[in-house]
């Protein structure tokens, strides 16, 4: 595949003239001559916009300091808590709380109708309450519920904690969406939201060496479990990160208090977002609502989102892990063996993500992460396949996750131009895509068809088919409206032109 590199300008045009005069001043037929700029080998993987001034750059730097950074290491708390539960259910969790029915299915309910129930008013909320101080307090929320599960001692004080934990936790990814596209630029956002999702692999392979580490230099000290001091050394982890995230959250382009940007910065921010047709906040309306939802994006993209987060087992339930339990393998090599596939997850994250920025096409790098995970799930569902086969199947499952920070780049950029909708649509997308998540699983991944998920594996293989389809929906619907949009932006221009030269023949009239 050859592309080039997305940039604002990649020819650079140097207009000349034999006496020197200006652009206005030179006659229709001067020569001009085009200056082609070479393009440096770091513009396929980074930024590269010859235009951008020396302020520009400082800026987005130190966006990608403080932003991308507090948002990352947010993002690896939230699923630290999330892995852990899997992890600690292989560890000692489920034996020492009698969970041998479907426990883990509902404690993962227990957790996704939390979330389900506070997305779309938090992203409501958040049209009014400062990023900056509502999306740390409810890391703190979380964060103490997490102390708490090390005190649980049967099933359902788990099932209780994790629903005020998802309840807490429901407030992040879309608050994250929101306030990322309403910094960075299409030419950068999707580098960044791949770079801030690539997070929860290295929470997911993190939560594993922990895991390991703690059950064999802790289990039984001071009478906590492995299991129990993984909760414990996770909100210990947690608790600084959200403090730090009063701090260092810039809140949005207009009413940004950042200690870290100056008042250029912020007037730059505004204008970067102008520039690109990225709507700042106006007031939420029954209006709004209206125009929201008379639009095709609320519908296909909620559908695509639903179809990404129930494709696969939910994150307390790890086939890969419980295949390796069912093969009687020892407690650290089941934690540890399946952060392989987290790593090849991280790697394909900023990897489509940089692809996707310098091609500046969502649907096409977000269909090879469907392939992959179409293929994995096609072999598992299979099941009677070579042994190398099967081991390359279940590291292959995870390279199906990059495709959900590209579709919520994407979101933010098919509704960049109305703050309000780009809001509102990826509150629902995640809200919803989580609805379905507290009873799918259930019905297609229970704890009870260990390690085989027949009919999961079959499932999830139909459902990356499904997943292909909305992808070319969303893609030439996007399409569609650009046509559109041309269309009636260069109809506009020849009005314009004819009205030039309407009053110009009345001018040589009279």
């Amino acid at each position: 595949m050859t592309f080039e590199p997305a940039t604002d300008k990649k020819v650079d045009s140097e207009v000349l003239s034999k006496d020197d005069t200006t652009s206005s001043q030179l006659d229709i037929s001067t020569p001009q001559t085009l200056k082609t700029r070479e393009v440096p080998w770091y513009a396929y993987i980074w930024d590269y916009e010859p235009d951008r001034t020396h302020e520009e750059r400082v800026f987005v730097s130190k966006l990608d300091a403080y932003l991308i950074t507090i948002l990352s290491l947010g993002y690896f708390i939230k699923n630290l808590d999330q892995t852990n539960i899997s992890n600690a259910f292989v560890s000692g969790m489920k034996e020492d709380l009698a969970m041998n029915g479907n426990q883990i299915n509902l404690i993962d309910t227990a957790w996704t109708v939390g979330y389900v129930v506070g997305q779309i008013p938090s992203q409501i909320i958040l049209t009014k309450v400062r990023p900056s101080i509502w999306v740390p307090s409810c890391e703190l929320v979380w964060t103490m519920l997490t102390f708490t599960l090390a005190a649980a001692k049967t099933s359902n004080h788990v099932i209780i904690i994790r629903f005020f934990i998802g309840l807490a936790e429901s407030i992040f990814y879309p608050a994250a969406h929101t306030v990322l596209g309403a910094w960075y630029k299409p030419s950068e956002l999707g580098k960044r939201a791949c770079i801030f999702h690539a997070s929860s692999a290295v929470a997911a392979m993190f939560s594993g060496y922990l895991q390991a580490a703690v059950y064999k230099g802790l289990n039984g000290v001071h009478g906590f479990a492995g299991w129990q001091w993984l909760f414990i050394m996770d909100g210990l982890i947690s608790a600084p990160i959200c403090l730090a995230g009063f701090f260092l959250l810039p809140d949005l382009p207009e009413n940004t208090r950042a200690f870290y940007l100056s008042d250029s910065d912020r007037a730059l921010a505004k204008k970067r977002m102008e520039t690109v047709g990225r709507a700042p906040r106006k007031k939420l309306t029954l209006a709004t609502f209206r125009r929201i939802f008379s639009r095709w994006h609320i519908y296909l993209l909620t559908i695509l989102y639903i179809i990404f987060i129930n494709i696969s087992p939910s994150s307390s339930v790890n086939p890969f892990s419980l295949w390796l339990k069912a093969k009687g393998l020892p407690v650290s090599k089941i934690n540890i063996i399946p952060t392989g596939s987290y790593a090849i997850q991280l790697v394909l994250t900023v990897s489509f993500a940089i692809i996707s920025d310098a091609i500046r096409h969502r649907a096409r790098i977000m269909s090879i992460s469907t392939f992959l995970g179409g293929f994995a799930a096609l072999c598992l569902a299979i099941w009677n396949i070579p042994t190398g086969l099967k081991w390359l199947s279940f590291f292959l499952q995870r390279a199906s996750v990059p495709y959900g920070p590209l579709s919520m780049s994407w979101a933010n950029e098919i509704c960049g131009a109305d703050a309000e909708e780009r809001t509102i649509v990826i509150g629902v997308m995640n809200s919803m895509g989580y609805a379905f998540n507290a009873f799918v699983p259930l019905l297609t991944y229970p704890q009870t068809d260990a390690p085989r998920f027949r009919k999961g594996f079959i499932y999830s293989t139909c459902g990356f088919a499904a997943q292909g389809l909305i992808t070319a929906a969303v893609a030439y619907m996007q399409k569609r409206d650009a046509k559109k949009k041309e269309k009636a932006t260069t109809g506009d221009e020849e009005g314009v032109d004819d009205a030039v030269l309407v009053s110009a023949t009345r001018t040589t009239d009279l």
